[in-house]
């Protein structure tokens, strides 16, 4: 039976756009980098014990987030994005009580780690891919976009409250503000593709009273995906294809390289002698920069040929890339702004991209569950990077080692990608009613 939803006069859609896009901005604006130091010097913690909650976080991302890709796909998203909003608040609360090393794990390693991975990625992903095709960029563009716009306002007020107050009254705070966001879940989150409404992906014309039964909208609703070259595959099927395995391994090199930089960017900052507000500050500069990046990247896909895009995000890997080299060349703070507006606006495209890719490849029907696998083979690396560069520091006193091998993965993925092929429709297809 089909469900009417409100807002008749524009597209369902984009209102889950802009409410998940907040909710997401206001979620991954806090960065463990704000806290770092402070946390460490109030625990007693080296940068590479500090850095453990951080792989934890993604270990248990790798065992939750295929999990939600496949509970998205199966059930539907919208109770996954409530429960990791509850737990990523909850998490934020509890860090006010956090006193020792394994207490700071559990609740920032595991309780956020398995909200934001639940809640806050995979599911939100599905449910948008769900609801657009023709303009799926275009929304992942506006999405990112916002969540980059209100990171950006994030960071700084962070960085004013960890500095004039205390970390432990900046989590207390900025728990209460996730938990004022959950209504917005409540609300906007949906369980089913847009036919179950009623409607079709991008808000597409519906003809008057065709709109009678779900078996017939889901019918239309594949006709008007495949009419862009778009075709469905299962996880299994998408498996078997080169261009799953390059998407997975550029998917693995983007989380050590966002993991093993972002964790100790304030840090990195404030040893060169830099203000920590000033330091949170620069660091909102390099997230503004992922604005125009996710927003033109993922909007120029839906404009050019589908097997086009991997230049794009090949694009994006090399300016990552040029940005550290020139700095590695010459660490002057001329070529810091250098490396960090080009690491921002390098980096910001890279996850946007990979989301269209996948959906322009393997279409709708098993996506949470193709992008969730992805992260399985991601997470060890991805674990260990923020570990990793953490010991670089304890050992050497300098990132310099840890930042000439990011440049190595960048450039080499740049390359990779280069190698992406449109994967050949699969021989069958399974019942389109099964799909959620």
């Amino acid at each position: 039976m089909i469900k009417r939803i409100g807002f008749p006069k524009i597209y369902f859609g984009w209102w889950m756009v802009v409410a998940t896009a907040v909710l997401c901005g206001l979620g991954s604006g806090f960065s463990t980098s704000i806290i770092f130091k402070p946390l460490a010097d109030d625990l007693g913690l080296s940068r590479a014990a500090v850095s453990v909650a951080v792989g934890i976080a993604t270990l248990c991302t790798g065992i939750v987030f295929p999990l939600s890709g496949a509970l998205s796909d199966r059930f539907g998203p919208k109770w996954l994005i409530v429960s990791g909003t509850c737990l990523m608040g909850t998490g934020l609360a509890l860090m006010n009580f956090v006193n020792s090393a394994w207490s700071y794990y559990m609740v920032w390693g595991v309780l956020m780690g398995v909200g934001n991975s639940l809640g806050l990625s995979v599911a939100v992903d599905t449910m948008l891919t769900n609801w657009f095709t023709r303009k799926r960029g275009l929304a992942f563009g506006i999405r990112f976009a916002i969540i980059g716009t209100v990171s950006a306002i994030v960071l700084p007020i962070i960085g004013w409250l960890v500095t004039t107050h205390d970390w432990r009254m900046a989590c207390l705070t900025w728990s209460a503000v996730v938990f004022a966001c959950v209504p917005l879940a409540l609300y906007f989150a949906r369980q089913k593709r847009p036919e179950y409404y009623g409607l079709l992906p991008d808000g597409a014309k519906v003809e008057s009273g065709s709109e009678t039964s779900v078996d017939t909208m889901i019918a239309k609703g594949v006709e008007y995906a495949a009419g862009f070259e778009e075709t469905e595959f299962t996880l299994g099927q998408a498996m078997r294809t080169s261009s799953y395995w390059i998407l997975t391994v550029a998917f693995v090199i983007v989380g050590v390289v966002g993991q093993g930089f972002y964790v100790h960017c304030i840090p990195f900052l404030t040893d060169r002698g830099i203000d920590p507000i000033v330091a949170a500050s620069m660091m909102a500069m390099m997230t503004f920069f992922t604005i125009p990046s996710r927003f033109l990247g993922v909007t120029i896909a839906d404009r050019i040929g589908k097997g086009k895009g991997k230049f794009l995000l090949s694009g994006a890997f090399l300016i990552m890339a040029v940005g550290i080299t020139a700095f590695l060349l010459r660490p002057t703070v001329a070529t810091l702004y250098v490396f960090l507006i080009l690491w921002g606006l390098g980096s910001g495209t890279l996850i946007p991209l990979d989301i269209v890719i996948r959906g322009r490849y393997f279409g709708r029907k098993a996506y949470g569950s193709i992008q969730g696998s992805s992260v399985i083979f991601a997470t060890p690396l991805s674990l260990l990077a923020p570990i990793y560069v953490g010991r670089v520091y304890d050992v050497t006193g300098r990132y310099t080692s840890a930042f000439i091998l990011f440049a190595i993965l960048a450039a080499s993925a740049a390359v990779l990608v280069c190698l992406l092929r449109i994967p050949k429709p699969p021989a069958h297809t399974s019942d389109i009613r099964r799909i959620v």
